[in-house]
């Protein structure tokens, strides 16, 4: 079994308050779990800033390599959206014998 987890670092466009950025964020995370139904995602950090966000994606599956194709896939959903810039993705797999 391995787990992988993602980590996305974002600056949002044109958000002069939080009730702007969650009508941002929302719907972003709306549509990566409507695109993957069996991956988790949830606004992680940078929760009372208006500007940025953290979206963080989990995703549990028999194999890394499937492990890292999903996160990708997650992480393209992210970039290819023109009012949000990706500052920074992290992406990490664990498996079962890892301490």
């Amino acid at each position: 079994m391995y787990v992988g987890a993602l980590t996305l670092d974002i600056l949002l466009g044109d958000v002069h308050s939080l009730k702007e950025k969650r009508s941002v964020v929302r719907p972003l995370i709306a549509e990566i779990t409507r695109r993957f139904p069996a991956v988790a995602v949830a606004e992680t950090g940078h929760l009372d800033l208006h500007r940025r966000a953290e979206i963080g994606v989990a995703v549990v599956s028999a194999s890394a390599a499937n492990c890292d194709e999903v996160l990708d896939a997650c992480e393209r959903v992210v970039a290819y959206h023109p009012e949000i810039e990706l500052l920074s993705a992290r992406q990490r797999v664990f498996n079962e014998h890892e301490e």
